[in-house]
């Protein structure tokens, strides 16, 4: 009987720690300093991400045990909750400090489109090559994302229209979406980081997406996930 409740019991103290906060990711001094760079200099409205949890801060936040994104979206508070004003983003930071940081896109905020990182670097070589003027743009171990000016829905749907292929792997950051910003932890390990940093304080120049649209999709046509006419 001993036996028993004593295994009973250590089950029950390792379904405790699985279910304890995961200790702060990161720099937590470095993450609310960039978020609230992202606030005030560049007027980018952010929001922490959910986190993660358990003993080996492998698990998301989130009710949802098969997250596909762990840490990396919005939850308490909503996307809609995104903001500008420090108070908020110092109380956020302050009260969930390793949070990653979201940036809001869309509205009057920048845009995005990710790909794979070996195929982003070849169309940013080939972009410079041809003189184009680049933005920011963020970069994980396995992608990066290049912002954008700001697009509708509607605008997005009618440029892809007139392509003949539309690889999966590319991804589209528009209205009512979100962005994983450095200094955050990356999802699939690692930190996201700037590959070209913004620079100067206030609205940050980006380019329209039809400037960067053709070498994206012919550079990521190559890259594995296959693609469709529909995939964005």
């Amino acid at each position: 009987m001993r036996e028993i409740l004593g295994r009973r019991l250590q089950r029950l103290r390792n379904r405790l720690q699985s279910l304890r906060p995961a200790p702060p990711q990161g720099d937590a001094p470095a993450l609310l300093d960039a978020a609230l760079t992202c606030a005030t200099t560049w007027n980018w409205p952010v929001l922490p991400g959910v986190g993660r949890s358990g003993a080996d801060s492998a698990r998301c936040a989130c009710p949802d045990p098969d997250c596909v994104v762990p840490g990396a979206h919005p939850f308490d508070p909503g996307l809609l909750a995104a903001t500008t004003d420090p108070r908020m983003v110092s109380w956020w930071w302050a009260n969930r400090a390793g949070a990653p940081i979201l940036l809001a896109t869309g509205g009057s905020a920048p845009c995005a489109v990710s790909l794979p990182a070996a195929a982003a670097a070849r169309a940013v070589v080939r972009l410079d090559a041809e003189g184009m003027r680049l933005g920011p743009i963020v970069a994980t171990p396995t992608r990066w994302s290049l912002l954008v000016a700001p697009y509708s829905l509607e605008r997005l749907g009618e440029i892809l229209y007139a392509k003949d292929h539309v690889p999966s792997s590319l991804r589209f950051h528009g209205e009512g979406g979100y962005l994983l910003l450095p200094p955050s932890p990356a999802i699939g390990g690692g930190q996201v980081r700037w590959e070209r940093e913004p620079a100067g304080v206030g609205e940050i120049w980006l380019p329209e997406v039809e400037a960067v649209v053709d070498a994206l999709v012919e550079e990521s046509s190559g890259a594995s996930g296959g693609g469709s006419r529909l995939a964005y």
